[in-house]
């Protein structure tokens, strides 16, 4: 299976899709996964076409599985390194620094790396009846990337995941505000994220980069130092066409015509 099989790329009508394709693996992340995604985010960043990006899976009952555990032990087995020495972007932070929102389509569990996608994403939709975990204290790994959910859920929840390495019901992370959606079927959470999607990509796309820079610098810098920051990131929103753009076509009754400039 070709590297663009194993991680497949569309964009329709200004939203890209990225979907993780290897069912028969739970969707685990491979050496050339990670690879294949950590190309696609600096796609989805350069294509002026694209507004918004969805991260889903082929259905098998696991968004992902976290990283290829099989593979894991191979690559050991036969060149006497670790799995990570492999990866231009062990932790997938290149995902953290899309300009672009990210949704997550999560249509069956997510463990490990695939929690840590789903902590990656800004936008979460998962499927009813399925769970989450932070599980590499099960197999000696290690769940660094987990520490940004500290912004996300209570922290004696998260000190449990990443200690106990157990399940998380979607239904109780829901609850915790970590899922922002829980749908009865894959297709209704492919569906939801969708639509979420579309409603980001008709906003004006400053705005829309600016807002998410805002959240993400306030999770570094703290309040004062967060806020003074955001209004920095928000100069060239307000002198920009789309700010002009916005009330008149309000005035005139129209939809706008939003050109990202």
């Amino acid at each position: 299976m070709s590297t663009q099989d194993i991680v497949l790329y569309t964009v329709d009508a200004g939203i890209a899709t990225i979907t993780l394709n290897r069912p028969e693996r739970r969707n685990a992340i491979s050496v050339a996964v990670a690879e294949r995604l950590h190309g696609l985010w600096e796609e989805v960043d350069a294509d002026a076409a694209v507004r918004v990006a969805i991260i889903t899976s082929a259905d098998c009952g696991t968004f992902c599985a976290g990283m290829d555990l099989k593979e894991a032990a191979e690559i050991n087995r036969d060149r006497g390194v670790d799995i990570l020495s492999q990866f231009r972007d062990p932790f997938h932070e290149r995902m953290r620094t899309v300009r672009k929102p990210i949704i997550a389509a999560m249509t069956g569990h997510f463990a490990a790396g695939g929690m840590m996608l789903t902590v990656n994403a800004d936008i979460r939709v998962g499927l009813a009846g399925t769970s989450g975990s932070i599980s590499e204290v099960k197999v000696g790994r290690g769940s660094p990337w987990a520490v940004p959910m500290l912004w996300m859920v209570p922290q004696p929840v998260l000190m449990e995941m990443v200690l106990s390495g157990e399940s998380v019901a979607i239904e109780r992370l829901h609850q915790l505000g970590f899922i922002n959606h829980v749908e009865p079927t894959p297709d209704a959470v492919r569906a939801r994220a969708r639509a979420i999607a579309e409603r980001i990509r008709d906003n004006a796309p400053l705005s829309v980069a600016a807002a998410k820079a805002s959240v993400f610098a306030a999770m570094t810098l703290g309040c004062e130092r967060g806020l003074a920051e955001a209004k920095r990131l928000h100069e060239p929103v307000y002198a920009s066409e789309d700010a002009q753009e916005g009330p008149r076509a309000f005035a005139e009754k129209r939809p706008p015509d939003y050109k990202g400039r």
